[in-house]
């Protein structure tokens, strides 16, 4: 039973065909076991029709690797990875709505926002729109900040991460083509088909 300490903060990683079907799927997966998704990111990866998926949670590794396994049984699904925080270079985005007046008559909350690495998006006579990416203390370090200073609004994104020792799927996919001529070669001989195989 893996307990509250043991925990800590994973990034799966999922390459899959279709993130229609599957974006719904994944969530039940989750959801069953009550593990709560902090972040979630879906873009098109370096591998032309292929998608990935990035998730952000925080258990334990027993927990997550289960669940990678279980992603991975899924039809579209090519390759799953999960990584530590130290195994990746991540970053997310942030927005910060600040009313104008108090950017203006404040040289200190400019100085501020320098020191925070942020820059203008959006200047109006009610509000000013920064934007800065970071870690998650980082954009939480802000919030902070500009709360004395009338924060009007915040969002932050979802992580994007890159995984620090792959070579990429691409050098794995032939890897398993040469090495592995089991499920995985089954899994990947669709991939010249593109999209006329599992359409939903």
């Amino acid at each position: 039973m893996s307990t509250e300490h043991n925990k800590q903060e994973f990034t799966i990683t999922v390459y899959t065909e279709n993130q229609i079907g599957l974006l719904n799927r994944i969530a039940i997966i989750f959801s069953r076991r009550k593990i709560n998704i902090e972040s979630l990111n879906v873009s098109p990866s370096e591998i032309e029709h292929i998608h990935r998926f990035n998730i952000l949670i925080h258990e334990a590794e027993d927990v997550v690797r289960k669940l990678a396994r279980q992603i991975e049984k899924q039809i579209e699904v090519l390759k799953v990875y999960y990584n530590t925080n130290e195994d990746i270079i991540w970053q997310e985005m942030a927005l910060y709505k600040v009313p104008t007046e108090e950017i203006a008559e404040k040289v200190l909350v400019e100085r501020l926002l320098r020191e925070h690495g942020a820059r203008v998006v959006v200047i109006r006579k009610d509000y000013t729109v920064f934007e800065t990416t970071g870690h998650r203390e980082e954009t939480d370090k802000l919030i902070e900040v500009l709360q004395p200073h009338g924060l009007i609004e915040f969002v932050r994104s979802a992580r994007v991460a890159i995984i620090k020792d792959s070579e990429g799927f691409n050098a794995k996919l032939r890897e398993f083509e040469r090495e592995e001529p089991g499920q995985d070669v089954i899994e990947n001989e669709y991939l010249d088909k593109g999209e006329k195989v599992f359409t939903m």
